[in-house]
């Protein structure tokens, strides 16, 4: 912006020059100009580029013009469109949710469309009711500690805020959680809620998946519940035909220039030549691994302490953030789909959605070679769901393998049964099934269709901003397990970042996709706060951190309150990671006490949560009366469940409250981010 101070008046006026000189007159106009242009373009600007996709305006030609590539009611009338479903997806599986859900309306006679909700004006639900017989279905995912996933957030935020007339809006829900975390399926059941409170009818119950047990269970038997309600609601009736069209069409490319075909890049071709900040999910940083060491001292278990390298690159974490880790599968795997299906893995190919008004026109990154779709963006280690052994039926040439298909995508006890017994409790993946069914060769362009999106992994970073700016750590535990089938089954990631070890030589530095992800897993913002941080095994990663701010804090003069670790592994000379480390820690003051139980090291198995127990009166003198703050890292399932009762019981009896006002008590302290946990299951 321009202003007054451009101008400098002068108090001595020279009697032989004039008082205005042609150098102010040409300054003078062109801050007049400027400024006129700056007004006009800013007010343009401001009225054009304001972010109105969730406010509800009276329609209009102009409106909807503006608003066309975002519009899914203006897609949905042009092609004749009476069905919707929107997916709020972090991992993929409710986006493939949403797409099955889409396919199978042709057998209703309803015509579907599968929507990101953030791209499109969700503000247009309130026309849904032109339609008729229209339908929306949401496939909602629930993230982190009960928060909307990342493309849904502004859709919920929208519901929160808004108070939109959906009257006339058909709709039903879906929602994916897990149940060893507080926050199950919270944010489908608020959707739901809010639909019917603004107006909608629900035309079908809410559905509630748990990917703890079985999801894909919960979604196939509230599925076909959808589609009774869905007849009885419109008095429609299965047509009875079965939709196996193709989402996707191959395109042969093997005429496309070789600087033109990806080869592993996320989104962007050639990103990793020529990175670019900001660097996020779409768009990794390339990182150096520094360092990559074993913390195991003996056993046949490993667990890596890893660096990566971010000097450069001007990325930033917090204390308790995550970093994204994107992996690739193992050579060995993508050759053997190879010649199990006699492909050609380095065949150039895309597929190209054959809905031209779908957002996404590929699955995934194309055009690339099947050796690449396979390697960095296919899911070829995961069990596969029901509708891929309902898809592969067609390309089995022996009756038994087809009966086998048949039984297993069925929906009766005996087929759940058999898919359970054969897929989930032996351990199958994609590659198990096509050497054990040995008749079934789908075309590799389909089975690419199929097969899910390869996930980037997460881990909790284990070292502090402010003593290692240039680096992120991680804690690594090697995962390989033995299956039922007496096959060795490796965790993609783990496994590949165990390939990666520097070199001290000249040779270049192995290197690995990664971006950071954000947390509410913080330290309280005043270093004096006592806290109590419980983190068996690799659940000690965050608080190396914490400590490690914590004595950065303490060297700089600064008052620190009193740290106490309870720490469990299963034998002290064996798998006590950072032992050094810690007991430094002690030793000068930062880490108040250490809590230490190692479950093998004597004939009854000892674990942190009997620490805990027989620590009741420091753990209510730091959460009770110090006002504290408590944290927890690790397994959600059993450790993290056993730690949250015995806090309760010991605010009952230290506290002196009845159950009811501990649980209380207990809630207030999560609320007040008091009490957090970093878990997994």
């Amino acid at each position: 912006m321009e202003n007054s101070e451009g101008v400098k008046i002068e108090s001595t006026v020279v009697t032989e020059e004039p008082l205005i000189s042609a150098l102010d007159i040409a300054l003078f106009v062109v801050i007049i100009t400027v400024a006129y242009f700056w007004y006009f373009k800013r007010d343009k600007q401001s009225s054009s580029s304001e972010k109105k996709p969730y406010t509800i305006q009276p329609s209009s030609l102009s409106s909807i013009e503006q608003t066309s590539n975002s519009s899914f009611i203006k897609k949905l009338k042009s092609t004749g469109r009476s069905l919707v479903v929107f997916y709020g997806s972090q991992t993929g599986t409710a986006e493939e949710f949403a797409g099955r859900i889409a396919k199978e309306g042709a057998r209703y006679k309803m015509k579907g469309m599968v929507a990101d909700p953030e791209e499109c004006d969700m503000a247009d639900l309130v026309e849904m009711k032109e339609i008729q017989k229209s339908l929306a279905i949401f496939c909602i995912a629930t993230y982190g500690e009960g928060d909307p996933t990342d493309n849904a957030m502004d859709f919920y935020e929208w519901l929160q805020n808004g108070d939109a007339d959906l009257e006339g809006l058909n709709d039903a829900v879906f929602g994916l959680g897990n149940k060893t975390y507080e926050h199950y399926n919270e944010i489908a059941i608020y959707i739901d809620q809010r639909l019917e409170e603004l107006g909608a009818t629900r035309v079908h119950e809410i559905g509630l998946g748990d990917d703890d047990a079985n999801i894909e269970d919960d979604f196939v038997s509230w599925k076909e519940k959808l589609w009774e309600s869905v007849c009885s609601h419109y008095g429609i009736e299965e047509t009875g035909e079965e939709s196996n069209i193709r989402q996707y069409k191959l395109v042969d490319c093997s005429e496309v220039l070789p600087e033109r075909i990806f080869s592993g890049e996320i989104s962007r071709l050639k990103s990793y030549e020529n990175q670019r900040f900001p660097f996020d999910v779409k768009n990794p940083y390339l990182s150096k691994i520094a360092v990559n060491r074993e913390l195991h001292k003996s056993g046949d278990r490993s667990c890596m302490h890893i660096e990566f390298d971010i000097d450069g690159s001007k990325m930033r974490y917090d204390t308790g953030d995550h970093v994204a880790v994107y992996p690739k599968n193992s050579s060995e795997l993508v050759d053997k789909i190879g010649e199990l299906l006699n492909a050609d893995l380095d065949a150039v190919f895309s597929l190209l959605n054959t809905d031209e008004e779908s957002s996404k026109k590929h699955p995934f990154p194309c055009p690339c070679t099947y050796r690449t779709a396979l390697t960095y963006y296919l899911d070829i280690t995961s069990n596969p769901r029901t509708h891929i052994m309902k898809e592969l039926i067609e390309y089995a040439s022996d009756p038994k393998d087809q009966e086998k298909l048949k039984l297993m995508a069925s929906s009766t006890p005996e087929g759940k049964k058999e898919f359970h017994e054969w897929i989930l409790r032996d351990n199958r993946n994609i590659v198990h099934i096509l050497e054990d069914l040995p008749s079934v060769k789908p075309d590799l362009d389909h089975l690419c269709e199929l097969l899910p999106r390869l996930q980037c992994r997460y881990y909790s970073i284990s070292s502090s901003p402010k003593v290692y700016p240039k680096s992120i750590h991680i804690t690594a535990v090697l995962v390989n397990y033995t299956t039922p089938t007496n096959r060795v089954n490796k965790g993609v990631a783990t496994n590949l970042l165990a390939q990666l070890i520097p070199t001290n030589d000249e040779l270049p530095q192995p290197t690995i996709p990664i971006y950071i992800r954000r947390s509410q897993f913080r330290l309280p913002p005043k270093s004096q706060t006592p806290i109590i941080m419980i983190g068996p095994g690799t659940g000690l990663a965050p608080f190396r951190g914490f400590i490690q701010e914590r004595d950065y804090a303490r060297k700089e003069g600064r008052e620190i309150g009193e740290m106490v670790l309870y720490f469990g592994c299963r034998k002290k000379d064996e798998d006590f990671i950072y032992e050094n480390e810690l007991q430094e820690y002690v030793a000068n003051g930062t880490l108040t006490k250490l809590h230490l139980a190692f479950s093998r090291d004597q004939p009854e198995k000892k674990y942190v949560t009997h620490l805990l127990e027989q620590n009741a009166d420091e753990l209510w003198n730091i959460i009770g009366e110090k006002s504290g703050h408590l944290y927890v890292c690790g397994d959600a399932r059993s450790m993290a469940k056993d730690v949250h009762s015995i806090i309760v019981k010991v605010v009952m009896e230290k506290g002196q409250m009845t159950n009811s006002q501990a649980l209380n008590y207990v809630k207030k302290m999560e609320q007040q981010k008091r009490y957090s946990a970093d878990v997994w299951s």
